[in-house]
């Protein structure tokens, strides 16, 4: 299985970023995955090539035009499932990257400016997602995250197959702290820090129930309303 991104942006250098690096580089190299950066400013005429104009009602900024986005939508053979990375949008949830991800083919707007001009995201059938609660200066950084989330995902990226079950947000709880090598750890803070010992003993069936309870005190800790 592979995933083709489609991306709508006036940075098309941006791309593929990070991505191009680590385990999600490989997978590129391996056509994992594959992308095409459009720029929407190809699609424009003039001299300025402009892009945006002023927003009708007034109002600070400018918004993205509707006729160029759309000509740079229909310029893609195979657009699969339309995303508009937004902060208005539906939350990027694990469920929903999971979704994503086994889509063949994603087209990703990312907005600068004010945003873009509704009726091309009504006549193109853009979804809306967001990243979180806050503003960024366009939506090629969004892109990258929803991008990461989903190629991360593919079989055989991540090389161990049960890593992606046992993560946060994929069973409803926030993950369980992790240790390593030394078993114990003086640390700047002047004290001496160990590693729990139910995680030496061997004992899996323990250490699965202790993982789980870490797991659950977390959660209610720093994200209780993941528990309704």
């Amino acid at each position: 299985m592979s995933i083709q991104f489609n991306i709508l942006t006036l940075f098309p250098d941006m791309f593929p970023g990070s991505l191009g690096q680590s385990l999600s580089g490989k997978a590129l190299e391996r056509r994992d995955w594959s992308y095409e950066a459009i720029n929407i400013r190809d699609f424009a005429q003039g001299v300025h090539k402009n892009v945006d104009d002023t927003p009708y009602g007034g109002g600070a900024g400018m918004v993205m035009r509707a006729d160029l986005i759309e000509k740079a939508t229909l310029s893609i053979e195979k657009p699969g499932r339309k995303i508009y990375l937004s902060p208005r949008g539906t939350p990027l949830t694990q469920a929903l990257v999971k979704e994503l991800a086994s889509t063949p083919a994603l087209t990703l707007l990312c907005g600068r400016y004010e945003g873009v001009d509704q009726r091309v995201l009504d006549a193109q059938d853009f979804e809306e997602v967001s990243i979180g609660d806050y503003v960024l200066s366009g939506g090629e950084p969004a892109a990258l995250i929803l991008m990461d989330a989903c190629i991360r995902l593919l079989p055989g990226v991540m090389g161990n197959e049960t890593t992606p079950d046992e993560e946060s947000f994929s069973n409803g709880l926030l993950e369980y702290p992790h240790y390593t090598r030394p078993d114990e750890w003086a640390a700047a803070d002047g004290n001496v820090h160990k590693v729990p010992e139910i995680l030496k003993s061997g004992d899996h069936a323990k250490i699965k129930a202790w993982r789980e309870e870490e797991a659950l005190k977390i959660t209610k800790k720093r994200r209780p309303d993941l528990l309704k």
